[in-house]
């Protein structure tokens, strides 16, 4: 990723964030001209940013940022999750399309808290602000967003998971994975995913990896889907602690009333994310 793209990412993001604001304390109506004044930039450039990042009109994009969103997004993009599975539905979306593969690590390695694992990090810009990127020479290990929550606070809550790993700094080694993982233009090499967790967590993330981009589901539903179906709060809980922020995208799952539910990186950006990922369904399809 170079520079100018980095640069241009975290920009959007910026702008996006900054009209999420803007929409909840004034509604899903305002006016292009007024929503650009707002952010000190003309409507023509306004427009483009808007179109460059996702491809809809800033109106349309607005009714993806509101609250009501996600209720909108159970009645009629709902996955069943054994259905997307039966079908090979989940690997329809972009987001499957870029990574093939995924493996865990063993319960008895998970157990040592990553003594004698070698991890991987640096910091990126991604279309919804800051990453810690965190990987082995297996894959992706983790993703955290600081763009809420502060880059002090996300470096400890990733290297909390794993106390005793060895951590190196070395963004290059990482880049090319981060290039496909958020979809970079000429990006071809697929991104390699390397879970870290408990047997359960495991089984939660892997139900995570059948929702297809633009989809949700639902807590109770991935507790049916891995056969505990009691188990909704414990659920939750393996949701919450997922590593793989996105690519693993516990973004996609809410609660049956159709409430966003928590998100460890921060409920704006989880609106963020469901709200690009909408958006970039409408534009592709």
């Amino acid at each position: 990723m170079t520079q100018n793209e980095d640069n241009s990412q975290g920009y959007h993001f910026n702008v996006m964030r900054r009209a999420l604001d803007i929409i909840d304390g004034h509604g899903p109506t305002v006016p292009l001209d007024a929503l650009a004044a707002e952010m000190n930039m003309s409507p023509a450039h306004f427009q483009r940013v808007f179109s460059r990042w996702v491809g809809v009109s800033p109106k349309r994009y607005q009714q993806y940022l509101t609250l009501g969103h996600a209720k909108a997004l159970l009645q009629n993009r709902f996955t069943t999750l054994q259905t997307a599975h039966e079908t090979g539905l989940s690997g329809g979306g972009r987001l499957h399309d870029l990574f093939l593969r995924w493996e865990s690590m063993s319960p008895g390695d998970f157990a040592r808290k990553g003594a004698g694992l070698t991890i991987f990090w640096g910091w990126f810009e991604s279309p919804f602000g800051p990453a810690l990127v965190m990987g082995t020479d297996k894959g992706l290990c983790g993703i955290g967003f600081s763009a809420e929550t502060g880059e002090d606070h996300a470096w400890q809550d990733l290297i909390s998971r794993w106390p005793r790993a060895d951590y190196v700094e070395d963004p290059m080694m990482l880049r090319p994975w981060v290039l496909s993982a958020f979809g970079a233009d000429g990006a071809l090499e697929p991104t390699p995913l390397f879970m870290i967790g408990a047997p359960f967590q495991i089984k939660v993330w892997e139900a995570l990896m059948q929702v297809p981009s633009g989809h949700v589901t639902t807590y109770s539903e991935i507790a049916e889907f891995i056969g505990h179906p009691k188990a909704v709060r414990a659920v939750g809980t393996a949701v919450g602690r997922n590593p793989i922020s996105y690519l693993i995208p516990c973004h996609r799952a809410l609660r049956k009333s159709g409430g966003l539910g928590g998100y460890h990186w921060g409920l704006p950006v989880k609106r963020t994310i469901l709200a690009w990922e909408s958006a970039r369904r409408e534009a592709e399809s």
